[in-house]
């Protein structure tokens, strides 16, 4: 048997403030179950106290739109004051893990961009959202806190408050990635999906450079999922064919689901008190009677930042503590999510070297020529990711050009590439397996 531990990883979809009126409430409705009601206080009410007959689906309704779900932080100020408090040691500690740490969360943030409709008031804006965890870091202690990635695909019409799929049509993203490399000096080893959706194009895409991803919403019952539009058959997060049992698993080239031989690690990422599907006593017991059994086991949940946090956490907490007196001889541990990965396939403890990549640029006649070497370490991917500030304020991605070694890239700015006298930065980076990180950004 091996060490029976518990990783538990809280993953917080970490996307600004939410504002939501009594109308678009109701219109939700109508788009969720295909249920048309006069929009009333009187009528919500009537819905959260199941005093509404929808035959059977009453109950989930209730608890789509109950009050703590519909009570939004609407402002960086109300965000603000909740992360004072549970960010604070006090907090953090109330319920501590079995190596006596306190409460670790994991912000991983998007950037709204480019849409044409924002009915719910998002914040718009590169590094809006970004730039306020990291200062909130600072400002509150980040203790062994995680900031990563999170990504919204753009909706057909650019409307910030719909779902979509396709990521490659997105035209967002790789400037949200040029942006982080060159104006913040940040490049993601950690992933969750917007909306949990994953397909064949986001599979592709997040192969080349993310090692890790916290995007399995696998359940094993979809029953009240396929009552709700926006969620049955697949819609969104499609992950029916994906392992259940909190194990993680390298996906296969055709599908994020099924276990193959691709190179990052996906791990299961359940809700907390949301809709669809939700971090229950019987799935935290699960995850416990797995690492007990001595196999290795995340247990990753997430949220949301624009709703009350410290009750979504104390409402999870509860549940560990039962769970540990059920199983004591698990052993778990409050986790950043690459640090959870990092123990739990190599060993806890288990310290790489880092990651290195030296980056130089020769000047020739109506050139630019960027080489990039590996000196030390391997890079995750068959490439590092360029990115390329212009002087037009243009920020694009390219491809390298590989060196036999693949150890070696290069990139020859020229007429039939990006010309030399427009290039104001240029940004390189890279992850390795492990999730070590390394950024190099020139600017001229």
């Amino acid at each position: 048997m091996g060490d029976k531990r518990l990783y538990i990883v809280h993953c917080v979809d970490s996307e600004g403030p939410l504002r939501e009126s009594l109308e678009a409430t109701f219109e939700r409705l109508e788009d969720i179950f295909g249920i048309t009601l006069e929009p009333t206080a009187e009528n919500l009410r009537k819905i959260q106290q199941k005093q509404i007959d929808f035959g059977e689906k009453t109950g989930v309704i209730a608890e789509a739109f109950s009050s703590h779900l519909l009570n939004y932080n609407d402002s960086w100020q109300k965000i603000d004051a909740m992360l004072s408090n549970i960010m604070s040691e006090g907090f953090r500690r109330k319920h501590t893990d079995s190596f006596g740490n306190g409460w670790v969360y994991n912000w991983f943030c998007v950037d709204h961009v480019y849409y044409e409709s924002n009915p719910r008031n998002r914040e718009l804006g590169y590094h809006k959202v970004f730039d306020f965890y990291r200062d909130a870091l600072k400002r509150y202690g980040a203790g062994k806190d995680g900031l990563q990635w999170h990504f919204h695909p753009m909706s057909v019409y650019r409307e910030a408050h719909r779902c979509a799929t396709n990521y490659l049509t997105s035209p967002h993203i790789y400037e949200v990635l040029c942006r982080r490399i060159i104006e913040r000096g940040h490049f993601p080893a950690a992933y969750r999906a917007g909306f949990q959706a994953e397909r064949p194009d986001g599979n592709w895409f997040l192969e080349q450079w993310i090692p890790f991803d916290y995007s399995n919403w696998a359940y094993n019952s979809d029953a009240t999922l396929e009552s709700q539009k926006d969620l049955k058959g697949g819609r969104s997060g499609d992950w029916r064919l994906a392992p259940d049992d909190w194990s993680f698993y390298h996906p296969s080239a055709d599908s994020w689901q099924v276990p193959g031989n691709s190179r990052r690690w996906i791990a299961r990422c359940i809700d907390i008190l949301t809709r669809g599907r939700e971090l229950t006593q019987q799935e935290v017991d699960k995850a416990f009677a797995r690492a007990d059994s001595g196999k290795p086991a995340i247990m990753a949940c997430n949220n949301h930042d624009f709703r009350d946090m410290a009750y979504e956490v104390d409402h999870i907490r509860a549940k560990i503590e039962k769970a540990s007196r059920k199983y004591p001889q698990v052993r778990y541990s409050f986790s950043e999510c690459v640090d959870a990965f990092r123990s739990a396939v190599y060993g806890d403890g288990y310290k790489p070297e880092p990651l290195k990549l030296e980056v130089t640029l020769e000047k020739g006649p109506g050139e630019l020529f960027l080489l990039v070497e590996t000196v030390n370490g391997k890079v995750f991917g068959p490439q590092p990711f360029l990115a390329v500030e212009t002087k037009s304020g243009r920020f694009i991605y390219d491809n390298f050009d590989f060196d036999p070694s693949l150890t070696r890239w290069s990139y020859t700015f020229d007429v039939d590439s990006i010309r030399p006298d427009d290039v104001k930065a240029i940004g390189v980076a890279a992850n390795d397996e492990y999730g070590n990180t390394s950024i190099k950004v020139l600017e001229f």
